[in-house]
């Protein structure tokens, strides 16, 4: 998947849906869209003043928590084990290898794979 075939289904299709797989190609896409995004808004943010991080927040916290739980999904993992993260220290890095699994073959409990579909 593309970064703007990933950013296209993050945002319109499956701007809040929490059900289904994503593939590694499309979460990590979406991600780098937030992360730059976020920084370059931080920037000029600090140069404005103005609060223009939060507004980027707002409106894409819930794709991004969507695809973040499609893509447990898609190695075989309940969305909440998310709260993984919170641990301290070890639990971000639990987290992010936990996004870098490959997927599981074939379907499984959460819908078909989109690895063999695409």
């Amino acid at each position: 998947m593309s970064f703007t075939e990933a950013v296209r289904t993050c945002l319109v299709p499956k701007y809040a849906t929490f059900s289904g797989r994503a593939r590694r190609s499309e979460y990590w896409w979406f991600s780098v869209l937030y992360v730059v995004g976020t920084l370059l808004l931080a920037g000029i943010s600090l140069a404005a003043g103005a609060p223009l991080p939060n507004v980027l927040l707002l409106l894409l916290i819930v794709p991004m928590l969507a695809v973040s739980i499609r893509r447990l999904h898609d190695t075989g993992k309940s969305g909440w084990r998310m709260l993984i993260a919170l641990i301290p220290l070890i639990g971000p890095i639990l987290y992010l290898v936990g996004m870098t699994v490959d997927s599981d073959t074939g379907a499984n409990q959460c819908g078909p794979s989109p690895k063999a579909a695409g």
